[in-house]
């Protein structure tokens, strides 16, 4: 049992996503009893068990899931009815996400990126900032941030996005904005969206579209220009708007 809460200590420390599985109650023959517990990484990877099977199996299903929502959930397994298990009993168990937060990725250090990697720590995104410039973190103090300098396109490569991603693009350059964008478009995100004036947006859309290189349906997932709609002028509120779009889109889709 120890080792389980060792495993666990250790996912948290290396800033590795899981969810914890537990087993809160049972009827009937079933393979393991109430407080039986499981770790599932997002590759399908466990550590301990709650009794194997094909109860376990659906169990680890529903785990990696919910690692793109990280809401907690309690779920009901009949092992007969549902999952044709000859124990024939039910379990219970309780689903919690470990350092399932969500991941923030801006790219641009300027007034608007520096703004909302400040409003996005407290709002519970993990958030790391892409910059090309050398020098332009030097003079940042705020903590739980990362930073990193490089080619935006080689920082994409090396970089893990998936379905809890959020990708905010506010770079000083209209052809780096549209670089990036077209780079970031065909990855797994929550979110992305893109700073740029009506006209921008419209040039980006139509030069993706007649050249076929990111279809219409692609385009319409992004938001451009970035934020909600409001009359935001300085950095600040701009970064407000923009932290705002991305609450309501984490929060929707938790009602999905």
């Amino acid at each position: 049992m120890q080792q389980i809460y060792n495993d666990l200590i250790t996912l948290i420390e290396q800033e590795i996503p899981a969810v914890l599985c537990i087993v809160t109650s049972t009827s009937g023959s079933t393979p393991r009893k109430a407080g039986s517990k499981m770790l599932v990484l997002g590759d399908g990877s466990i550590k301990g068990t709650i009794g194997g099977g094909s109860v376990e199996f659906q169990v680890i299903q529903d785990a990696i899931k919910l690692l793109s929502s990280a809401e907690p959930m309690v779920k009901n397994y009949h092992l007969e009815e549902d999952l044709n298990m000859h124990c024939g009993g039910a379990m219970q168990v309780y689903f919690e996400g470990i350092g399932c937060a969500p991941k923030l990725y801006i790219f641009g250090g300027g007034h608007i990126g520096k703004a909302l990697a400040g409003y996005a720590v407290s709002l519970g995104f993990r958030t790391t900032v892409f910059d090309q410039r050398e020098g332009i973190f030097d003079s940042w103090d705020l903590p739980g941030i990362e930073t990193k300098i490089g080619n935006y396109i080689q920082l994409i490569e090396s970089t893990t996005f998936d379905k809890n991603s959020y990708i905010v693009i506010v770079t000083p350059k209209h052809e780096f904005d549209e670089t990036i964008l077209l780079a970031c478009a065909p990855l797994k995100y929550a979110y992305l969206g893109m700073i740029g004036s009506k006209r921008k947006v419209a040039e980006i859309r139509n030069n993706a579209l007649a050249n076929n290189i990111l279809t219409a349906g692609s385009l319409s997932k992004i938001d451009m220009p970035i934020g909600l709609p409001f009359a935001a002028e300085t950095p600040a509120e701009i970064a407000i708007s923009i932290a705002a779009k991305m609450i309501d889109v984490k929060n929707t889709a938790k009602k999905s």
